[in-house]
C-alpha cells in the first residue's frame, strides 16, 4: 500500500489552528478552524461525503506560509452538532453556512477547494455566489445527479465485487429491489442496533472502492453513521438540487479559473463527469487526469496534482 499514497515528507507538517469556533445556525452548531497565515490567500476546504467531516491531515495540503485556510464540518458531522442530524440539512443550508462563515471571518473572496461531494458543494456555492469566489480546485467530480447516485448504488460494484457483495449482503432479497430506500429506512431508524450496522456496511463499501489498490476496509463508529446517514439523506432527495443544476448554470462561473484533478481509475466518481464539466467550462478550466489513481485525495498522483494546483493559486 505504501506506493499508492503520497509520502509523508511531501505534505506540509500538521499546523495547529490559529483560531477555531462554532457558528450558531439555530438547530446546528457548525465547527470551523483556521490554519496558516491570517494574511495569506483565503481558501475554503470543503470536505466530501456528505457527512465525512474534516481531519488534521486535510490541513497538510495547504502551504502555511501562503494560505489562510478555513476548514469546517458540515451539518451533522465531525465536531458540528447535533451529530447525524438530517433536519434542516440541505444543499441550500450548507451554502448559507459557507456564506455566513465567510462573513463571520471577514473574508471578501476565497478560493474553493473540494473533492467528491466537496466538489458538488463548491460548485453549487460558486453558482450562488460567484462574486465571492476567486477560483476552484476540484477533485473527483460529482455533480449530484440521479445517474451518478445510481452508479454508486448499482454499478461501481462491478469493479469491487467483494465490497459490493458485503454491501448488498446486508439486505434481504426483497430489500435489494430498492437499495437506496432500504438503506435509508435502516439508517434513519432511531434504534442503534438497526442504524449503526447499516451505517458501517455503507461507509465500508464506499471506502473500499476509493483507492486504486483494492481491499475491503471497515469503517466503524460515529464517522460511519454521519457519512452513511447523510449520504442516503442527500441521495434520496436528489442532493436538493434541480436536475443537472450545475451543468445548467455553468455559464455563471465560466469566467473563474479552475483546476480539475481526476483519477483515471476513480470508480466512485468516474472521469467522464470531470471531462464533461471541463469541456463545458472552457478555457478557464484545466483538467488533469491522473493515470495511476482512483478516488482518494491522498493517492500519490492525486495529492501531487492538488499541491501543484494550489501552488498556482498561491501568492
Amino acid at each position: 500500500m505504501a506506493n499508492a499514497f503520497i509520502q509523508e515528507k511531501e505534505l506540509f507538517p500538521v499546523q495547529p489552528p490559529f483560531g477555531s469556533g462554532k457558528l450558531d445556525r439555530g438547530l446546528h452548531q457548525i465547527y470551523y478552524e483556521q490554519v496558516g497565515r491570517p494574511d495569506g490567500r483565503p481558501v475554503l476546504f470543503i470536505h466530501g461525503g456528505p457527512g465525512a467531516g474534516i481531519s488534521a491531515t486535510h490541513r497538510r495540503l495547504f502551504n502555511p506560509d501562503r494560505f489562510h485556510c478555513v476548514l469546517f464540518d458540515q451539518r451533522g458531522c465531525g465536531r458540528s452538532t447535533p451529530h447525524g442530524e438530517m433536519a434542516q440539512n440541505t444543499t441550500q443550508d450548507l451554502i448559507a453556512d459557507i456564506e455566513a462563515l465567510r462573513i463571520r471571518l471577514g473574508i471578501d473572496k476565497w478560493l474553493l477547494f473540494g473533492g467528491s461531494w466537496g466538489s458538488t458543494l463548491a460548485l453549487a456555492y460558486a453558482i450562488a455566489h460567484p462574486e465571492r469566489v476567486t477560483g476552484l480546485v476540484l477533485r473527483g467530480i460529482f455533480l449530484g445527479t440521479r445517474a451518478e447516485v445510481d452508479w454508486f448504488l448499482h454499478d461501481m460494484g462491478r469493479f469491487f465485487p467483494e465490497a459490493y457483495e458485503d454491501f448488498i449482503g446486508f439486505l434481504t432479497e426483497e430489500e435489494r429491489d430498492d437499495i437506496l430506500l432500504s438503506y435509508h429506512d435502516k439508517l434513519t431508524s432511531e434504534q442503534a442496533l438497526v442504524h449503526q450496522p447499516a451505517a458501517e456496511r455503507w461507509a465500508s463499501y464506499e471506502t473500499s472502492c476509493s483507492t486504486l489498490r483494492a481491499g475491503v476496509r471497515r469503517v466503524t463508529g460515529r464517522s460511519a453513521l454521519s457519512m452513511a446517514r447523510l449520504e442516503a439523506h442527500y441521495f434520496v432527495n436528489d442532493c436538493f438540487m434541480p436536475p443537472d443544476h450545475i451543468m445548467t448554470n455553468i455559464s455563471v462561473i465560466r469566467h473563474l479559473p479552475a483546476h480539475i484533478i481526476q483519477g483515471r481509475h476513480d470508480v466512485i466518481c468516474p472521469p467522464v463527469t470531470a471531462h464533461r464539466l471541463a469541456d463545458a467550462w472552457g478555457r478557464q478550466a484545466n483538467l488533469r487526469l491522473v493515470d495511476d489513481a482512483g478516488h482518494s485525495t491522498f493517492e500519490n498522483g492525486i495529492a501531487h496534482a492538488l499541491l501543484a494546483a494550489l501552488d498556482e493559486f498561491a501568492i
